[in-house]
Order: structure tokens, then sequence, then C-alpha cells
């Protein structure tokens, strides 16, 4: 089973690849604009803005670094959201209330944080981390680095907080539950092969991969 997993993982990358394309073609309209984005910002800001800040539900870990993600994830995700696909109270809410211009603005805004510099070479994983991750061909969608999606509606997780990787991996574990988990095929059959223990050794190595995520704090929280 184990063995056939990168082949299923391919067939299912292709698939939500096409997916992803004619959602992007169906939004083709929708151009983002940085400075429109700033301003819709003000919203995200009292959690996204503050280095360190920490979410409380359903459990404490720290809110995910979004400055440096790219335009089209910061909208699929917000998407996700707004479908339900993604449960959280809070942010599906303020999804709910955004227009697909809004979206677009908010990812143009975030996406101009990035570094435009390759990152540095990932520190060595430890022989568990690798082969955890070898197991999930976590690379084969995340890129190099774990910075370079290979589509840009999949997020860059090198470097993010390693609390945040392990309860958003564990996210996709959940069933049947009306106020949290997340509803996506591949990364639920990925998830789904690790225990707990191993979810956090996983994200606790990728959170020290150097990435082009960071938290771009607000004058009022400097």
């Amino acid at each position: 089973m184990i063995q056939l997993l990168p082949t299923i993982v391919r067939t299912l990358v292709a698939a939500a690849t096409f997916s992803a394309v004619a959602v992007a073609a169906h939004a083709q309209g929708v151009t983002g604009d940085v400075q429109a984005g700033q301003k819709k910002a003000e919203m995200c800001i009292g959690c996204h803005g503050i280095p360190g800040y920490q979410n409380s539900f359903p459990e404490i870990h720290k809110v995910p670094m979004i400055s440096g993600q790219s335009d089209k994830y910061i909208v699929a995700a917000l998407n996700a959201y707004k479908k339900g696909d993604r449960k959280h109270p809070t942010m599906r809410g303020i999804a709910g209330s955004l227009s697909e211009q809004d979206m677009a603005d908010l990812g143009a805004f975030y996406a101009s944080h990035a570094d435009r510099i390759a990152p540095d070479a990932p520190r060595s994983a430890s022989t568990a981390a690798a082969a955890l991750i070898e197991k999930g061909a976590c690379a084969s969608c995340h890129g190099a680095n774990f910075s370079k999606p290979i589509d840009p509606s999949y997020p860059k997780i090198g470097g993010q907080h390693a609390d945040y990787l392990f309860f958003a991996l564990k996210a996709y574990t959940v069933e049947g539950n009306g106020m949290i988990g997340r509803s996506n095929g591949i990364m639920a059959g990925i998830a789904k092969q690790y225990t707990p223990a191993e979810m956090r050794e996983i994200a606790k190595y990728l959170s020290t991969v150097e990435g082009e995520l960071k938290t771009v704090p607000q004058s009022r929280f400097k």
C-alpha cells in the first residue's frame, strides 16, 4: 500500500491541478491590486500582523504566516473557508464577507511581501523526519525547499510555524465535525498515514527550513 503512494499522489495531483486551472480560468478576469489589498487587510492584521500571535480555537497555536504566500494560494484558502472546506468560524465569517475582487486584492497584497531571492538550502532532516516526508511525497507538491509549489494555489510550507503545521495536518484527518477539519482528498489521504507524534516530527522539521514566509507587522503593532 505504502509503495503505491507516490503513484496515487501523482494521479491525484494531476486531477487537482486540472481543477485548479479550471477555477483560475473562471476567475481569470479578476486582477488583484496591492494598494487596495493593503486597505482591505485591516481585517487581517489583528491576527496575521502580530508576530507570534496565537489562535485559541480549537487549540492554541500560532496563526500562520501568510506574507510571502502566492496570491493564488491566498485566494484558494479564502475560498475554502468561504465554502466550508476549511472549518474555522472566524475565518469562515471573514471569507464569507469577501467578493472575488476582495480576495484577489488581499492575495496581491500578501504576495507582494515575498522575498525575490532563492531561499537557502534546507537543513538536513533527521533520519526519522526524512523518512516521514518521503513517505508522504511532500516535495512532489510543495516543491524545492517546500517553498516552490508545483501549482500556485498550493501553500508554501517551508519555515511555517511548527504548531500551525501540526494543527493543519491533523485537521485533514477530521471527519464529521461541523466546527473543525479540512476537506481535501489529497491531503486527507496523506495525513491519515501518520500518528500525531509523526505529524509533530514533520512539522518541526518543516519549520526549520529557510523559506519565504514571514509576518509583516503593521505600524500599530511594531
